[in-house]
C-alpha cells in the first residue's frame, strides 16, 4: 500500500518541467496582462486602458485581425480537408502518406521571418515570379498597390502554414470513420454522394469545425510573420501590442499593451473552449 503513493510522487515529480514551462510562459504572461491593464504608468489603478478597447483605432485592428484569422482558417481548411480526402486512397503506412505527414509537420511550424524572407523572395516586388510575370507577360501583380506588405498580403503566407495544420489535426477524423458505415450505406442503396453527405459529414462535423476554430486560433495569435512583413502601421492587434509597447504615444497610453493583450487573451479562451467542446462530441464517434 506505501508504494502507490510513492510512485504517484514520482509520477507528480515527473510533471514538474511541464508546470513550470506553464507557469512561466502561460501564467505569468496571463497574470502580467491582467495586471498592467489596470494600471497607468504611475502605478495607479485605473480603468482607461480597458475603455481605450472601444478606441475605433483598436477596433478596426481587432476587425482586421478577425478578418484575416477568419480567412485563412476558411480556407485552411477546406483546402486541408480536401487533401485528407485524397489521402484516404492512399496506404496508411506507404511512402506518399510518410512523406505528406513528414512536410506537413514542418510546413506547419514554419513560419516567422523565414516564411516572410520566402515570399518577399517569391512574390516581393523584385522577387522571382513577380519579375517572370512582368518581364515574360507584362502581369504586374502590384498594379493596384503593394500589397504583400499590408493586411491582404497575409493571407497567402498564413495560408501556407494553416494548411499543413489543417491536414495534421484533421485527418486523423478522416481515418476514424469506419469502413462498415459505408458499407452498411451501400447496402441500404445510398450512393458514395449520399454517404457522405447524410453518415460522414455529421460525424465529421464536430471535428472540422474543431479544427477551424484551432487554425483561427493560430492565426489570430501569429506575430513574427506579420511583424516582418508590415514594417508600418500596426493593422493587426499583435502588432498593435507591439507598438503600445515600443510608443510612449500610443493613445496616450503605454500600458495599453496589457489591455489589448486582455482583449485577445478572452478572445482565445473563448475560441478554445469551443474547440474543447467540439473535441469532446468527436470523440464519441472515435470510441
Amino acid at each position: 500500500m506505501a508504494t502507490a503513493p510513492k510512485r504517484r510522487g514520482w509520477a507528480l515529480l515527473g510533471l514538474a518541467p511541464f508546470a513550470v514551462y506553464v507557469l512561466l510562459f502561460l501564467a505569468v504572461p496571463t497574470l502580467l496582462a491582467l495586471v498592467t491593464g489596470f494600471f497607468d504608468d504611475d502605478g495607479k489603478v485605473t480603468f482607461d486602458n480597458i475603455a481605450a478597447l472601444g478606441d475605433r483605432v483598436v477596433l478596426t485592428t481587432f476587425a482586421s485581425s478577425f478578418w484575416v484569422s477568419a480567412v485563412t482558417a476558411t480556407g485552411g481548411a477546406v483546402i486541408g480537408a480536401v487533401v485528407c480526402y485524397a489521402l484516404l486512397g492512399t496506404k496508411p503506412n506507404g511512402f506518399l502518406r510518410s512523406v505528406i505527414d513528414s512536410v506537413s509537420g514542418v510546413l506547419a511550424q514554419f513560419g516567422g521571418v523565414m516564411l516572410a524572407f520566402a515570399f518577399i523572395a517569391t512574390v516581393g516586388i523584385q522577387g522571382l515570379i513577380t519579375q517572370w510575370l512582368l518581364n515574360s507577360f507584362g502581369i504586374d501583380i502590384f498594379q493596384n498597390g503593394v500589397w504583400l506588405y499590408q493586411v491582404p498580403g497575409l493571407l497567402l503566407p498564413y495560408l501556407y502554414f494553416q494548411v499543413p495544420l489543417m491536414v495534421i489535426t484533421f485527418m486523423p477524423a478522416m481515418e476514424g470513420l469506419k469502413p462498415q458505415w459505408g458499407e452498411a450505406a451501400a447496402t441500404l442503396g445510398a450512393t458514395r454522394l449520399t454517404y457522405w453527405i447524410r453518415v460522414a459529414a455529421p460525424i465529421l462535423a464536430p471535428s472540422f469545425f474543431g479544427s477551424l476554430l484551432l487554425l483561427f486560433a493560430n492565426a489570430f495569435s501569429s506575430y513574427a510573420t506579420a511583424a516582418a512583413l508590415i514594417s508600418q502601421g500596426a493593422q493587426i492587434v499583435p502588432l498593435q501590442i507591439r507598438a503600445a509597447l515600443v510608443s510612449e504615444t500610443v493613445l496616450g497610453r503605454e500600458n495599453l499593451a496589457g489591455a489589448l493583450a486582455l482583449g485577445m487573451i478572452i478572445v482565445m479562451v473563448i475560441v478554445m473552449t469551443a474547440y474543447s467542446a467540439l473535441q469532446k462530441r468527436t470523440e464519441r464517434w472515435q470510441r
